[in-house]
């Protein structure tokens, strides 16, 4: 549950357009992609290698490009609404664009070493 805000402030806790620490926001960020599970695959899709890069200004705006395992995932009509979501509700995010990218194509070695060991391809 939210607490209520004073308008003069973002949800960061600074006054609007005040500017915001790119690499604080990245880890809160990532931290938040990491609580987003295929629902096939016991791995989040950060360790799954499907966030293929975060971009943030120093306004708290947000561009993630993501990718899914395959195009056919049965995933591909709620995974990405779902990441866009937790990544909106970061504290100091104020804005998030989710692309949707299959280039390049996603393959397994675009896991984490620890991904890999889970799902015993190691």
């Amino acid at each position: 549950m939210t607490e209520p805000r004073d308008e003069t402030t973002d949800r960061a806790g600074s006054a609007p357009g005040s500017p915001v620490d790119p690499n604080v926001l990245r880890e809160r960020i990532v931290e938040a992609i990491k609580t987003c599970f295929d629902p096939e695959i016991p791995v989040d899709v950060w360790e799954l290698g499907l966030i293929y890069g975060i971009d943030i200004d120093e306004r708290g705006r947000v561009k993630i490009d993501m990718t899914l395992t395959s195009p056919a995932c049965p995933v591909a009509g709620t995974l990405p609404g779902e990441v866009e979501g937790r990544v909106r509700n970061v504290e100091g995010v104020t804005e998030v664009q989710l692309d949707l990218v299959w280039d390049p194509p996603w393959s397994m070695e675009r896991m984490s070493e620890p991904a890999r060991l889970q799902l015993g391809f190691m």
